[in-house]
């Protein structure tokens, strides 16, 4: 036997040993799935919280998960609605048109409930939402449901025309409050709370609305059920995991978020509140 022929099967057995030691859910699918999470923060710090727990949602499951986001939320949710995504952690899918899509709810993040808000510096003269008539107010994006489309629906309903900024995620508007380039910033409480913690900076909230439940985690009706249970069980077993627990605690730290944000299954029930934001909402809010 030549040299050459005995390096081919040298090669080969290494190959064989190698699949040998691969655990069944490594082995299921070698297929890359595309995970698009809404840009609440700025891109750096998004992929920093998100791709750690990917990376173990990957390994758990067999399904390989590869981050997926735009420039923007709006960019991200582009992304979503053109079907080239496959999973989402996302709020900007329960309209009655994109429900239509046929996106299922698998999970959600045990935080505090989220409240849309409109606030402004601590040391800002403007005490009531009427002052903000004509005035730049910041918000993340359009798509943005509580930060965005809650705080401008309550705007418009008490008659308050103001200035729309766009900032591209909520972090950047922010970033437009406290440099004092624009007046007011519409958010979510989870989010703003998080900026001014990392940021050290006081805010004084105008308004609030009533609590909804954080985004929700997602699957795309394209992925096979094989592999959307995967999944599922494997970020929802976070909790019940010493490394993913470690995991979750260390990416929640980078965001300012409770430790024990673990992902919880949902059936999707807890987002009643977004539909029915949806029955009475502006027509170009929906």
């Amino acid at each position: 036997m030549n040299a050459m022929r005995l390096k081919r099967i040298f090669v080969m057995l290494v190959g064989l040993s190698g699949l040998l030691f691969l655990t069944p859910a490594t082995a299921q699918t070698a297929e890359t799935y595309y995970f698009s999470p809404v840009n609440q923060h700025g891109i750096n710090l998004t992929a920093a919280y998100w791709n750690p727990i990917l990376s173990y949602v990957s390994q758990k499951s067999g399904v390989k998960l590869t981050l997926k986001i735009g420039r923007t939320s709006a960019d991200t949710t582009s992304y979503v609605l053109a079907q080239e995504v496959d999973f989402a952690f996302t709020n900007h899918l329960f309209s009655p048109e994109r429900q239509q899509l046929g996106w299922k709810v698998f999970g959600r993040r045990n935080t505090p409930p989220l409240l849309g808000q409109l606030v402004v510096p601590a040391d800002s003269p403007i005490t009531d939402l009427a002052q903000l008539a004509g005035q730049d107010v910041a918000f993340p994006g359009p798509e943005a449901l509580v930060s965005y489309k809650m705080p401008y629906a309550h705007l418009l309903s008490r008659g308050i025309d103001i200035k729309v900024v766009f900032g591209g995620n909520m972090d950047a508007a922010l970033a437009q409050l406290f440099s004092g380039k624009v007046r007011a910033a519409g958010g979510n409480s989870q989010l703003i709370e998080g900026f001014a913690r990392r940021e050290k900076k006081a805010y004084r909230i105008l308004w609030s609305s009533e609590p909804v439940y954080d985004l929700a985690l997602m699957v795309s009706p394209k992925v096979p059920a094989k592999e959307a249970k995967a999944v599922a069980d494997a970020f929802i077993g976070m909790a019940r995991d010493p490394a993913g627990i470690e995991i979750i605690r260390k990416a929640s730290k980078l965001i300012e978020l409770n430790e024990d944000a673990v992902f919880l299954s949902s059936n999707g029930s807890e987002y009643k509140a977004y539909h029915d934001f949806f029955k009475t909402a502006p027509a170009h809010l929906r």
